[in-house]
């Protein structure tokens, strides 16, 4: 059999292969990152994350690099493939776990699930058994996921804010029990100081967030990180203009949702409609 050839030395991993890719064409141009920023319009920083692979960037900044470059759609192409790949998603996330333990402040929108800051051992289980764990691995992604409940806890918590839809409180759980232990639990913790949770209710309208889990992150740096989230996709972002377009997207939410007081009432309304209280 003859001997495989060789085609290239790039990784066949599509974050890596579309990172290197950003390098090698950099490269052969020999132009600085901030003369790259100048031809092409966006900040050299977010050029020297996408080159280091720490961020994919958005597709307007990758189809700029297309046109400047004179590359067709290729770095399209190879972006939509890192963007793709399962791995991508874990990556960003396990990245982004590791912002969450460390930030100063931190606010959410939930779309159709409690925050997972704020969810009781019966919903993990139930969602993460939903989504195919069994046995072990359930306990262990439960155990973990609880766990994250640590952070709002202690006199050095940091501020919290979420917003959720008031389908998370009408998804419920088939356990009806453990759906009461949800409910309750997020009755007493929207009385902690350091948490501020709002309903959104039904009949508010769309809005630029209506289909997706969005996480803010600030960071002991200063800056402001996002998370989006739905069921088979995650994407961190790092760079300013796209935080601050989910930022503003996310104060227009704050804005039609319940004030925290109100939102409190809301929830006691919803557990009086449980059928039955926890067992002993």
């Amino acid at each position: 059999m003859p001997q495989r050839l060789v085609v290239t030395e790039m990784s066949h991993e599509p974050r890596k292969r579309f990172a290197e890719e950003l390098r090698r064409l950099r490269g052969e141009r020999g132009l600085p990152l901030r003369d790259l920023s100048r031809q092409v319009g966006w900040d050299p920083s977010l050029f020297g994350k996408m080159e280091s692979g720490s961020t994919l960037g958005g597709p307007e900044v990758v189809q700029a690099l297309d046109q400047y470059y004179g590359t067709g759609p290729l770095l399209l192409t190879l972006w939509e493939l890192a963007v793709g790949d399962p791995t991508q998603f874990k990556e960003q996330y396990r990245r982004y776990m590791m912002l969450e333990a460390e930030a100063l402040a931190l606010w959410q929108y939930s779309v159709s699930a409690p925050p997972g800051l704020l969810q009781t051992d019966g919903y993990a289980r139930e969602a993460l058994a939903a989504g195919g764990l069994r046995g072990k691995d359930l306990d262990q992604q439960v155990e973990a996921r609880v766990r994250r409940r640590q952070l709002l806890e202690g006199e050095d918590a940091p501020p919290f804010r979420a917003i959720v839809s008031e389908a998370v409180l009408r998804m419920g759980l088939r356990d009806k029990p453990a759906w009461w232990a949800q409910l309750e639990f997020l009755a007493e913790v929207a009385e902690r100081p350091n948490v501020m949770l709002h309903v959104l209710p039904f009949g508010t309208g769309v809005h630029g967030l209506t289909n997706t889990d969005t996480m803010f992150l600030r960071l002991l740096d200063g800056r402001t990180v996002a998370y989006t989230e739905n069921d088979v996709r995650g994407e961190l972002f790092e760079e300013t203009e796209r935080v601050e377009r989910l930022q503003r997207a996310y104060d227009a939410v704050r804005d039609r949702a319940l004030s925290p007081a109100e939102s409190r009432t809301f929830i006691l309304r919803m557990l009086e409609e449980v059928p039955c209280e926890p067992s002993t």
